[in-house]
């Protein structure tokens, strides 16, 4: 069985980022609150106007629906990683992981799932990727960045680009290897995966993956189902022949099922008021049950608030 890691780095194309381009006037971050802003994180959230919110795309969410018939949604994110998530949509609309399963949980580590005997055929027209594909251009230069001031281990600047957490190293961005973040298995270099092998993080946060490996989205629900399974006990946490691989009944893109099946969320604006009061906290908590605060938080420390659409 060949190697395939468990997250991977995205990139950004120029034609994408321009669309998701904003006026040079918006470039400063947002600034928090001046009103009595609330103590905790939670209560940040919970007090957010419908302003401070942005509907994710039903064409940008997967649906998982495994075994017992639990359901796990994962936000891609095309505009970090658009040939990669090309594909994961074509091999949903093709129903390619309807009878595969979960063949890998590594304790710390990552859930992976796809096909176990690595023979299934792949449907044709399945966009070519390359290690390129790991950090694209800075476009998002022409985009506006939430900067988050601390130092970064694994990145000279990071911060929060629509709704994402990214790290930056002079001209390239990447989604970093945050806790339920998505990834590509691949095997050696130069290959970088088609998106037919998956992977979620549910562990500590494996940041020295990141540029090495294409990381497309992350779980927005059914974290629990995921992270709750037995670990394998083979080499890097794949499941043995003795032990039970837990299969997956269908996937699919939420655009494609019908409207009263289609999950329906919202993601906090990182441009707004609201995340900057939330930042803020996140890294300057001082409340009745903190009493020193941190003084800094790292990139995935921070989670963008996620919430179903009211």
């Amino acid at each position: 069985m060949s190697y395939r890691p468990s997250l991977a780095l995205a990139t950004i194309v120029v034609a994408t980022a321009a669309a998701l381009a904003a006026p040079s006037s918006a470039q400063q971050p947002a600034q928090p609150s001046t009103t009595s802003p609330p103590a905790t994180p939670s209560a940040v959230i919970a007090a957010s106007p419908d302003s401070a919110w942005t509907s994710m795309a039903a064409e940008d969410l997967l649906v998982m629906t495994i075994e017992g018939g639990k359901r796990v949604v994962v936000q891609l994110a095309p505009a970090m990683a658009p040939r990669h998530v090309a594909n994961i949509r074509a091999l949903a609309r093709a129903h390619w992981w309807d009878g595969t399963s979960i063949n890998r949980v590594q304790d710390n580590y990552v859930v992976q799932w796809g096909d176990a005997t690595e023979k299934k055929p792949l449907p044709p027209g399945l966009s070519p990727t390359s290690p390129a594909d790991y950090a694209l251009p800075l476009a998002m230069r022409r985009l506006q960045v939430t900067p988050l001031p601390y130092a970064d281990p694994y990145a000279p600047k990071t911060g929060f680009v629509a709704g994402w957490p990214v790290a930056m190293d002079g001209d390239a961005a990447w989604l970093p290897h945050c806790y339920g973040f998505v990834g590509v298995g691949r095997n050696l270099s130069p290959d970088a995966g088609t998106g037919a092998e998956l992977y979620a993080v549910i562990g500590q946060a494996p940041r020295q993956l990141d540029r090495n490996i294409a990381v497309v989205g992350r779980v927005v629900e059914g974290m629990a189902h995921l992270s709750s399974l037995p670990r394998g006990s083979g080499d890097l946490g794949f499941y043995t022949a003795q032990e039970h691989r837990v299969p997956i009944l269908s996937v699919r893109l939420a655009s494609d099922l019908p409207q009263a099946e289609q999950p329906r969320f919202q993601q906090m604006d990182t441009t707004s008021p609201s995340f900057a009061d939330y930042l803020r906290l996140r890294a300057n908590r001082k409340d009745d049950f903190y009493d020193r605060p941190a003084g800094g938080v790292d990139l995935c420390n921070a989670p963008v608030p996620v919430r179903p659409t009211p």
